[in-house]
């Protein structure tokens, strides 16, 4: 029994592998063949596949032209901060009237007169005529008239002689008081700090700079210093803003 030959039933499981019989080669090998045959027109076609999904279709499909056609779009933008600029006051809200104001030989050497014209600058009023002159003593007699029985009449003849003076014309609403107020009283030390003479001036017969003290002495010292046509009639761009 033990030399008998095994029998293999067709419900047996195949022998795990079969030695091929001689001068045929195994079944892998053929396989094995035909992919090494076959694999170069596999990946060919498999590369051009490729080529065809990603080339861009831009270069083969012309694009639709559109209907040529103009839009306009129209934004508007409000700031918080736009302004405006306000409406030229009118003559009767200015109220304007001139004044004469003179920096004397004091002022002048000592290189107060910017200062002095920033004063009123500064305060709103207007410069209308400026002059830097070294009148004589008939001119100034006439100027100071009214002072002529003054014991200091002389003395101050003598100190308004001794230099340049600036001679200036300020118009603006209530000038003439405004400017009296602006110069401080006739004595330094009595002049309240802030104004010209309170803070420029220590002496009275130092006392820097002269103030017209009505409406009509105004005019007649206007007329005595500057000539017809000197004065510049002018709008300032300022005038909005200072007055209503």
């Amino acid at each position: 029994m033990a030399d008998q030959a095994k029998v293999v039933l067709p419900d047996d499981p195949a022998p795990e592998s079969t030695p091929p019989i001689h001068g045929q080669q195994p079944l892998h090998a053929g396989m094995h063949w035909r992919f090494r045959n076959f694999a170069p027109p596999l990946l060919f076609i498999f590369f051009l596949a490729l080529g065809f999904i990603f080339v861009p279709w831009s270069h083969s499909v012309e694009p639709v032209p559109l209907a040529h056609s103009t839009v306009t779009i129209t934004t508007t933008v409000t700031s918080p901060f736009t302004t405006q600029t306000p409406e030229p006051p009118s003559s009767a809200a200015m109220a304007t009237e001139q004044t004469f104001i003179a920096i004397k030989p004091d002022g002048v050497q000592r290189g107060l007169v910017g200062p002095i014209v920033s004063r009123f600058e500064n305060r709103g009023f207007k410069l209308v005529a400026i002059k830097l002159v070294t009148p004589g003593k008939e001119h100034l007699e006439k100027h100071y008239d009214d002072l002529k029985d003054k014991k200091f009449f002389p003395g101050l003849i003598n100190y308004m002689l001794s230099g340049p003076i600036c001679a200036m014309v300020w118009e603006g609403k209530d000038a003439v008081k405004t400017g009296r107020t602006i110069l401080g009283a006739t004595n330094p030390l009595a002049s309240a700090p802030g104004t010209i003479r309170g803070d420029f001036a220590i002496d009275v017969g130092r006392n820097v700079c002269h103030g017209s003290d009505s409406v009509e002495n105004a005019k007649k010292e206007i007329a005595l210093w500057f000539k017809e046509g000197e004065l510049v009639s002018w709008q300032s761009s300022q005038a909005a803003w200072i007055y209503e």
